[in-house]
């Protein structure tokens, strides 16, 4: 029982010290490695004197404890994110990870795999101390069998770093640990000094002065709707599997609008996040600043900056509404962005089932927003941010287009999930039928949208429709670009001629040398090329 307790301990302490912070790097070739944290650490606590030594051993354990749990967030993270874990920024994206759990698992579900987190964090960290304590007082009693082991280990470590010998193409001679916890620290200091950075950059504003009646007057008269498809990313035009078919679907619906007087053109918007966090990549969009974390977020939303849809306020042409479907608590921030009336989830007037985390049809939103305000007779012009989020994460189960006479107040949507759904739990088991529910969700999304526009548009529609971000790396596999597509569609050929320097491409598909312009970037050349000018100058 001695020999076997002290096995685990070893191989628990090797285990927390080899643990890449990437689930897709784990492989058992990353444990066949010397690590040079355990060496340095055991002669340390072979030369302490014994209450020293205590000390030291516990907190080292509790300390690859805590670097075990920051290594399994930069997992949660990478997947969803593909970037590690934010210990200034991210912690308030745990509260997402939650409603997600809710979302994919069910509330019973998700509170037991929460408990089961916390109990997991809190055991890893007991015995991972209780493994060191053990360790440094069995080395004591050994000392000498220790001295020549760690000798020996030191001189495989020097000797495999000297050659760079490798095991499944990672040094043999490791320090990953302290490599991660010194890159930990730079990114703490990193987030601390972000939010005096993004002070600067978003004190500068072309258009801050700018009189109202010297803005968007490109546009004056027009309908205009901004309208983001969630998880609407790159990937799924330019991978094979989904892209084909999402091109057939876009193929068609260009076709569809041309027949119905309009054309289109797209391009590509580089967004600040991947796999989560739609509100930064709206407000990055909308208010012409890098919005990457909530830091950021929460500092714009308290500030004055002039976001696209405030402008269209400003200037009192238009009315200005947000639908916002996935909004299901209060939104305080929505008079930030310059909304005259949000549409929320319950002023929707929605009666049918959730679909997953999407709250409602992306079919029966976009016929509610032509109920509740486009359809209106006598109505001035009007700006609509609107969300679709039927293709948001898990993608499982997908709604169907339906007649629009059967939509009705979403009721129907209840057979037909039980008649049609599938269950998230049982898709996610293959990442194949994970990308292939995906692409669906979007062809779903996208078909909604244009359908909508060719019915009920007009000469006087300008439609900007873009993804927010990318999906999560069980779609786009590893390394993926943060592009998005971006459209605007419209009757008037003037709208488009405006935009002819730009160079996008012809249709809803943006070719792969489209320019690819920083989303942070779209709000100045949206409002120039409509007729904004910097500064109330010419």
């Amino acid at each position: 029982m001695a020999w076997t307790t002290t096995a685990l301990a070893v191989a628990l302490v090797v285990f927390a010290l080899l643990l890449p912070n990437d689930i897709s790097k784990i492989e058992p070739g990353r444990f066949l490695r010397i690590p040079a944290e355990g060496i340095l650490g055991a002669a340390l606590l072979l030369v302490l004197p014994p209450r020293a030594r205590r000390i030291v051993a516990v907190v080292a354990g509790l300390g690859l404890g805590a670097l075990t749990i920051v290594k399994l967030l930069d997992m949660g993270s990478y997947w969803t994110l593909d970037r590690p874990f934010d210990l200034v920024l991210d912690w308030i994206l745990l509260d997402d990870a939650q409603s997600f759990m809710k979302d994919s698992l069910g509330e019973n579900g998700a509170l037991v795999a929460t408990i089961g987190v916390i109990v997991l964090a809190v055991v890893m960290v007991v015995l991972l101390a209780l493994s060191v304590l053990r360790l440094s007082r069995l080395m004591v009693e050994n000392r000498h069998t220790t001295g020549r082991t760690l000798l020996i280990l030191g001189t495989a470590w020097i000797t495999c770093s000297t050659l760079t010998l490798e095991s499944s193409g990672v040094p043999i001679a490791s320090h990953s640990a302290a490599t991660l916890i010194e890159n930990r620290v730079e990114s703490v200091r990193k987030g601390l000094r972000d939010g005096e950075a993004f002070e600067k950059q978003s004190a500068i504003d072309a258009f801050a002065d700018t009189p109202p009646d010297q803005l968007l007057t490109g546009l004056r008269g027009k309908d205009v709707l901004i309208t983001f498809i969630e998880s609407y990313g790159r990937s799924a035009i330019d991978d094979p599997q989904m892209g084909v078919p999402l091109g057939e679907t876009l193929a068609q619906k260009t076709q569809e609008l041309k027949d119905a007087g309009y054309a289109s053109r797209s391009g590509w918007l580089r967004s600040p996040i991947t796999g989560a966090g739609s509100w930064l990549g709206h407000s990055t969009f909308l208010s012409g600043l890098w919005i990457k974390n909530q830091s950021r977020y929460n500092n714009l939303v308290a500030s004055d900056r002039l976001t696209l849809t405030e402008a269209f306020r400003r200037t009192g042409a238009w009315r200005t509404v947000g639908i916002v479907p996935g909004t299901q608590k209060a939104w305080p921030e929505g008079k930030f962005f310059g909304l005259n009336h949000i549409y929320d989830s319950d002023q929707l007037g929605y009666q049918g089932p959730k679909f997953s985390w999407s709250t409602m049809p992306d079919q029966y939103t976009l016929k509610a927003f032509e109920e509740l305000e486009h359809g209106k007779a006598g109505r001035k012009p009007m700006m609509a941010e609107i969300i679709l989020t039927s293709s948001h994460n898990p993608w499982a189960p997908i709604p169907s287009t339906i007649p629009e006479d059967r939509i009705g107040d979403g009721s129907i949507y209840h057979s037909l999930q039980k008649a049609e759904g599938k269950d998230p739990k049982e898709v996610w088991k293959d990442p194949s039928n994970v990308r292939d529910e995906y692409r669906k969700s979007i062809q779903y999304s996208v078909t909604s949208l244009v359908d909508h526009v060719a019915k009920y548009g007009s000469k006087d529609t300008v439609l900007i429709f873009l993804g927010d971000h990318q999906p999560n790396k069980t779609v786009t596999g590893e390394n993926p670009s943060h592009d998005v597509p971006v459209s605007i569609v419209a009757q008037d050929p003037e709208v488009l001629d405006k935009i002819a320097d730009w160079g996008w491409t012809d249709g809803l598909k943006p070719a792969e040398d489209a320019p690819q312009w920083r989303m942070d970037k779209f709000r100045d050349l949206f409002m120039t090329a409509f007729g904004s000018q910097a500064d109330g100058t010419p």
